[in-house]
């Protein structure tokens, strides 16, 4: 008698389960893709959330992970041991921040000029977490933090702006590997 039937008992209904001929495939998910990815490919994912080298490196060679609070805390963690040279490798792969496409001249001629006195002041890109801020608050964010910032002292500023890189970096993971598949933009 097939596994699937039911002796014939009486009072007893037998239902029938359809037979499977072959295994449903089951959906890899973007973290499980990025579990089992080559130790290559693993990197290049990291390297497009954040383009420090020695940041992908520990967090390939901990892999699998869980599931994504896992990594996003393994991640947390890796930032803050990231070296003064490897704060300066990413911030070297960081973009400015994209403005909405309505902004005013005069709005971009002010950011590129509060942009400019940032490279000027500590010798490299202006980097700022967006996350969570619709995109009519994102320019006077961008403009106030920016001025705010120009008054640290370099050491200070280091230290906000590797935090800065740990809340885009988990963003971008987030976004790349929760589901969007995809890191998000450089900013």
């Amino acid at each position: 008698m097939p596994a699937h039937r039911l002796p014939d008992l009486p009072r007893r209904v037998a239902i029938p389960v359809p037979e499977q001929t072959r295994a449903t495939p089951v959906t890899a998910t973007p973290l499980g893709r990025f579990n089992t990815a080559s130790a290559e490919e693993a990197a290049r994912t990291l390297l497009a959330c954040l383009s420090s080298h020695a940041w992908a490196h520990r967090l390939a060679s901990h892999r699998p992970y869980p599931d994504l609070p896992a990594l996003l805390a393994a991640a947390d963690e890796a930032a803050y041991d990231l070296s003064p040279d490897d704060l300066t490798e990413a911030l070297a792969a960081e973009t400015l921040p994209a403005l909405p496409e309505d902004t005013y001249a005069a709005a971009h001629t002010a950011l590129s000029a509060a942009h400019a006195a940032y490279e000027s002041r500590f010798g490299h890109v202006f980097v700022i977490s967006l996350a969570g801020l619709s995109p009519d608050e994102t320019l006077d964010h961008v403009l106030t933090a920016i001025r705010s910032r120009l008054a640290n002292d370099p050491d200070e500023e280091r230290l906000v702006t590797a935090e800065e890189l740990r809340h885009l970096a988990k963003t971008r993971l987030s976004n790349a590997l929760g589901g969007a598949g995809n890191c998000a933009p450089r900013h």
